[in-house]
């Protein structure tokens, strides 16, 4: 089963939605952050195939960066390089330190020779992972897989929602041989093999566990990041772990009955002070990533600061949501239809979203995860 049918699987509800992601849409409509007349296709608009980033640029700050304002809707065109010129000292931009694992894999069973792919979704233990396995009738608990003379595995068991526990069995560092046996799980809109792993990856990714890159990032380089340091502007670095949940699509057309996969975050003392002393400053929060706003948003929604936490969150952000952290977005160009669009008009205010996008379409801006970006500022 390739990479494509596995998303298809996901899409046709095959993962298993936690009651979580119902309490948390249901709160924020209480909350009065809903607006109750958006629906899906208010988010639709369209997308020439050939704007759909393949590879990434070189070197990565020259990529295009549309400027939108909120106040005004007005837009710029720049590049990333002149990121610097609309940061300044007090200011605090809040990274997203995940990395990517190389979580797709293929085993070859030693008793029949079939070959199935195996994607890591779930750490259970250090070498035990709930997986999705395509094609699955060929992945039967108790069948051994082998990935190389260093790694394999068998199945123990078969969830409910047809996902797989398989424990491993490594000659060596389990994460080491990952590396080495492991491709990157590109988004199925990227059809080009990437010829270098670590340009899915940020150049400042620490903390492993993420199916998905945080794509905003991928703009930064470290000359950049100290540059940005020297002018007096703070980073602070959370940690998201990206689930494949974020390419499922909204189903439903009432955007309010869309269950959220949730994803695990953390936050460090060290963070959260930098942050609190930024709003309490009168310094501006910029999120780098629609996963830094999640996170920060997630956090000070649930204790009315930022504090040192380890949680889930299955924060749906749309039009009609209060912000209570983040001042300015730096974030990729997003699908049609997709929560990320929402989280942006949340933010930016539809009208002006919709209308930067068909902007971005018309001077041929390059789309998703290899794409270009936008810095939404605020007051």
């Amino acid at each position: 089963m390739q990479y494509n049918t596995l998303i298809n699987n996901i899409i046709a509800g095959k993962l298993c939605q936690t009651i979580l992601c119902r309490f948390t849409a249901i709160y924020y409509i209480y909350e009065g952050n809903a607006d109750l007349n958006m629906k899906k296709s208010d988010f639709y608009y369209d997308l020439p195939e050939e704007l759909i980033a393949q590879t990434p640029v070189y070197p990565r700050d020259s990529s295009r960066m549309m400027v939108l304002s909120k106040n005004t809707g007005e837009v710029e065109h720049r590049h990333f390089y002149d990121l610097t010129e609309y940061l300044k000292p007090g200011d605090c931009l809040v990274l997203n330190d995940t990395r990517v694992l190389p979580a797709r894999i293929y085993g070859t069973a030693t008793d029949t020779g079939a070959v199935v792919e195996f994607l890591l979704l779930k750490q259970q233990n250090m070498l035990t992972w709930e997986t999705l396995a395509g094609p699955g009738k060929k992945a039967k608990t108790g069948r051994v897989f082998k990935f190389s003379d260093k790694l394999s595995a068998v199945v123990k068991e078969v969830l409910p929602d047809g996902n797989r526990v398989i424990e491993f069995i490594c000659d060596g560092e389990f994460f080491s041989i990952l590396d080495e046996v492991g491709q990157m799980p590109l988004p199925p809109y990227i059809k080009e093999k990437l010829a270098d792993k670590e340009r899915y990856q940020t150049v400042y990714s620490k903390e492993l566990g993420s199916a998905a890159a945080p794509t905003a990032g991928l703009h930064f380089t470290p000359e950049m990041l100290e540059k940005i340091k020297n002018m007096g502007v703070k980073i602070a670095y959370v940690t998201l772990h990206v689930g494949l949940g974020t390419f499922r699509p909204v189903k439903v057309d009432d955007i309010t009955e869309h269950k959220m996969h949730t994803e695990h975050y953390s936050v460090s003392a060290q963070s959260a002070e930098i942050i609190n002393k930024t709003k309490n400053n009168g310094g501006r929060v910029i999120c780098v990533g629609t996963t830094s706003c999640r996170t920060v948003e997630s956090v000070m929604q649930k204790y009315g600061k930022i504090c040192e936490c380890s949680d889930d969150t299955g924060i749906f952000i749309y039009p009609g949501y209060k912000f209570k952290c983040m001042d300015a977005l730096i974030t990729n160009f997003h699908l049609p239809e997709s929560t990320l669009i929402m989280l942006v008009s949340a933010f930016a205010g539809y009208e002006n979203t919709m209308n930067a996008y068909k902007i971005a379409v018309a001077e041929k801006y390059r789309f998703f995860s290899f794409g270009d970006c936008m810095l939404i500022n605020g007051d």
